[in-house]
């Protein structure tokens, strides 16, 4: 998942189109992250798999800042954010991770979706931020949605249904220091800097793994496929994140925000083809109910900013 919201820009018809398909594309790239994830977390302690997804992230965004011609210098005083957003990344990340690692994908993904509920919530009780009763009202349906996929998976999989619970947590929070970095930082350097301190900060997790038997953070030597498992990790994260970027930037993410819930139906498609999980009956229920709950607060959302601008 990603932040679907950028600072206001100025954009151009011709180019909402290529918004609109950037963001498609980010919405069929997006699942073969978690694809590659639950490949290579069978056999690949889940610590190692986030880990090597931001190592072959940040070699890939390295020359694509460069021929982009962005310096790779840091602008003054967004370091201490650079680091949270990694962690908050790192955070997210890991419990994905080791929730697909036993989770159909569809079942996790769909869980995650209430991210902008929790995003909803944090801005109205830690910022202040006004939110209007329907808005709560539909992040209070969008959780009921999430219980009737988590109630099944918890009587299947154990406590590592609630992961993705934590993933959704921490992805808002990212989201949050996204926001805020996005007024001083391009989103090419931005996506470089944050993989390069987020391996910065796993690299030595893992050497104190090779100390250490923890079977989560035990790093071993991959064998055969599983080299590509873990380099496709991060080479999907690296491509899905940057049509995500550039789709902000081409079309407003009033129009591409609700594009995003397609992600669920890519990864029903990918789960069924490299896994043979097909989602139950109630984890199509709380598909529909999260869904349409976070329909229903972009919607208001645009209301509210149309009804701010015009001062009705």
């Amino acid at each position: 998942m990603s932040d679907v919201r950028s600072p206001a820009l100025p954009y151009l018809n011709d180019r909402i189109v290529l918004g609109v398909v950037l963001m498609l594309g980010f919405c069929l790239t997006a699942p073969l992250i978690d694809v590659a994830s639950k490949l290579a977390a069978q056999t690949i302690p889940v610590g190692q798999v986030t880990t090597a997804r931001f190592i072959v992230q940040g070699l890939l965004m390295l020359p694509l800042c460069l021929m982009l011609g962005h310096g790779l210098r840091l602008p003054p005083g967004v370091l201490t954010r650079l680091v949270l957003r990694a962690l908050f990344l790192i955070l997210s990340t890991y419990f994905f991770v080791a929730a697909v690692k036993v989770m159909p994908i569809a079942d996790a993904l769909v869980i995650v979706f209430v991210e902008p509920f929790i995003l909803l919530l944090l801005g109205k009780y830690l910022f202040g931020e006004e939110v209007g009763p329907r808005r709560l009202w539909a992040s209070v349906v969008g959780f009921a949605g999430a219980l009737l996929v988590i109630q099944p998976s918890l009587a299947a999989f154990g406590l590592v249904a609630l992961f993705p619970l934590g993933t959704a947590l921490f992805f808002a929070f990212y989201m949050l220091v996204t926001r805020s970095l996005s007024r001083q930082m391009h989103p090419v350097p931005m996506q470089f800097h944050t993989s390069t301190v987020a391996a910065a900060i796993c690299l030595p997790v893992m050497l104190l793994g090779t100390g250490i038997t923890i079977p989560t953070i035990s790093p071993v030597w991959p064998q055969g496929v599983e080299w590509t498992w873990l380099a496709g990790v991060g080479a999907a994260s690296a491509l899905a994140h940057l049509m995500i970027s550039y789709a902000l930037r081409y079309a407003p993410s009033a129009t591409v925000a609700p594009l995003h819930y397609l992600e669920i139906l890519s990864a029903v498609v990918f789960g069924w083809l490299f896994f043979s999980d097909l989602p139950n009956a109630l984890t199509f229920a709380g598909m529909a109910v999260i869904t349409a709950s976070g329909l229903y607060i972009f919607h208001r959302e645009r209301v509210l900013e149309r009804e701010a601008r015009t001062g009705s």
